[in-house]
């Protein structure tokens, strides 16, 4: 819209003449001062943004830096030359992936599937546990007993991924990480679940239970630690809303549906445009300990299958167009997804 002079100039009747208005000198001197008072709070507030320093760095090492090389993924794989010399291939290495119809093709568009299905089944499952969990907590009286309750679930977390699968390993097999059958493999074989010949042969061995392995240590490993954020949610809501809900005849049940879950709604909205963010971005350190050849027609995942070309089959430029396209299919989820919220609930990251 077209500025007029009324917007910062006023009438001055004495002497018949326009000057600037107040308003606009102060903010003529805020925008003239601008950066003195930037240099000004920085100074004075120095120990906050020197804290500040090591994730900038984290950050440009670990997330801006290593972009440069996604030039690779349009660019012939030269191992001698670095890729700011490598000649231009253009989409050759998408085009291969998407429609070369050949086994590595077949091969990507079947660690696509994995992704997804791997990353929607952790979402339906994995997501509300934390909430649940969040109130449940809520609901303990004795601030003990429900600090020992959280830490056992907290635990799990802090373990290491390998420590972690290992476990995983040894509760579906016996004696050694490589034979045997394990506790959950002769529960399962008891109560007529799975049989003999699966059980003995072990449940990682077995494309079918990989997917149900995969979540349900997904779960038990990350649903304590992610109910941190609903729980802080939970207890920042008013003691007066249970009152009046009490007033109201509502019982624990009800404040949970009409008091708790409005309140921390935005909390679970903002959570789940992030989840969906990294939607397909699975840990493939996770992936690579607990799959193994038999299992890589349902375990197999764009990061292994970037993995496994990039470093063992020395084809860079496949293995990094892979995880390309997997981080836009994200960034484009992230911005649906937001673009819905923002809609629907007018809750939204930006």
């Amino acid at each position: 819209m077209k500025e007029k002079a009324a917007d910062f100039l006023v009438f001055d009747k004495e002497t018949n003449t326009y000057r600037e208005s107040p308003e606009q000198a102060v903010r003529d001197d805020v925008e003239k001062h601008y950066w003195l008072h930037v240099g000004r709070t920085i100074l004075k507030d120095w120990r906050l943004y020197l804290m500040l320093v090591p994730m900038i760095l984290v950050f440009l090492f670990w997330r801006y830096f290593p972009m440069y090389e996604l030039l690779g993924s349009f660019k012939v794989s030269d191992e001698v030359l670095p890729v700011s010399e490598q000649l231009f291939s253009g989409f050759s290495y998408f085009k291969r992936l998407l429609v070369g119809g050949d086994t590595m093709s077949q091969e990507f568009w079947r660690a696509l599937r994995n992704t997804f299905l791997l990353s929607f089944y952790g979402l339906c499952f994995g997501f509300p546990m934390p909430i649940i969990l969040a109130l449940f907590f809520n609901e303990i009286k004795s601030n003990i007993a429900r600090s020992v309750y959280q830490v056992l679930t907290y635990l799990p977390k802090f373990m290491s991924t390998v420590v972690m699968t290992s476990l995983v390993t040894m509760l579906v097999k016996q004696g050694s990480l490589t034979s045997g059958m394990g506790i959950v493999s002769q529960f399962l074989a008891n109560i007529g679940v799975i049989s003999q010949e699966v059980a003995n042969a072990g449940l990682l061995k077995n494309p079918d239970f990989f997917r149900a392995i995969y979540q349900i240590s997904g779960i038990w490993e990350g649903a304590g630690y992610d109910s941190i954020v609903f729980f802080a949610a939970i207890i920042a809501i008013s003691p007066t809303s249970y009152e009046a809900a009490q007033i109201d005849g509502a019982g624990k049940m009800a404040q949970m549906r009409y008091v708790v879950l409005p309140s921390i709604l935005s909390t679970i909205v903002i959570m789940l445009i992030t989840r969906i963010g990294s939607l397909l971005n699975i840990g493939y350190e996770k992936v690579l300990l607990l799959y193994d050849t038999s299992t890589y027609v349902t375990a197999d995942v764009v990061s292994t299958f970037a993995q496994r070309y990039g470093l063992a089959g020395a084809a860079k430029g496949i293995a990094s167009a892979a995880e390309m396209m997997n981080n836009v299919i994200g960034m484009l989820l992230v911005i649906s997804a937001n673009t819905i919220a923002r809609k629907a609930s007018d809750t939204s990251l930006y």
